[in-house]
């Protein structure tokens, strides 16, 4: 008599850990570009999600840029720095809400590509934290971390993508 061995048990748990370590997968609802990095993601020290600098345009941080003038260059920005003064960003052009966890090995490709090239000129990236932002992930459908959704001046939905690793792919899907 032949005793059963335990191979698919074994096979549907490597098979579960690779899916988890691959990183960010898209909801079924949801349109995905998303493709494999060549490289791997830096590794996370905390489990909330990047914190972009305040504002990477070179004339928002001088003095001698009015307040309520917006940047010229693109931004990449935290969730408060956008809700101190969304018009300025709306003002500048396009606004995407990028929900993304620092555990998440595709958002950290993109927060390392928008770090180190930044975001196109009319183009702001506000960087909002997938495990805290329950309410917005709410209101914009959001189920899974690496999503990026576009929004207006009343914070109405203009587009939503998974996919981007670069502030030039961001740009390229707005609407």
């Amino acid at each position: 008599m032949m005793r059963p061995t335990k191979k698919p048990a074994v096979f549907v748990a490597a098979t579960a850990l690779g899916i988890v370590l691959a990183g960010c997968a898209s909801d079924a609802g949801e349109a995905s570009d998303t493709t494999v990095a060549s490289q791997p993601a830096p590794a996370a020290s905390s489990t909330t999600a990047a914190a972009p600098p305040a504002d990477v345009t070179a004339d928002a941080a001088t003095s001698e840029t009015p307040a309520a003038q917006a940047p010229a260059a693109g931004a990449w920005i935290d969730q408060a720095t956008y809700e101190a003064n969304k018009q300025q960003y709306h003002d500048a052009g396009d606004v995407v809400l990028f929900f993304n966890a620092s555990w998440c090995p595709t958002c950290q490709q993109t927060v390392a590509n928008l770090d180190a090239d930044g975001v196109p000129p009319g183009v702001t990236v506000v960087s909002v934290d997938y495990d805290s932002a329950s309410e917005l992930k709410q209101e914009y459908g959001v189920t899974v971390q690496h999503t990026f959704v576009q929004v207006d001046e009343s914070g109405a939905q203009q587009a939503k993508f998974t996919g981007a690793l670069t502030g030039e792919q961001i740009s390229s899907k707005t609407v």
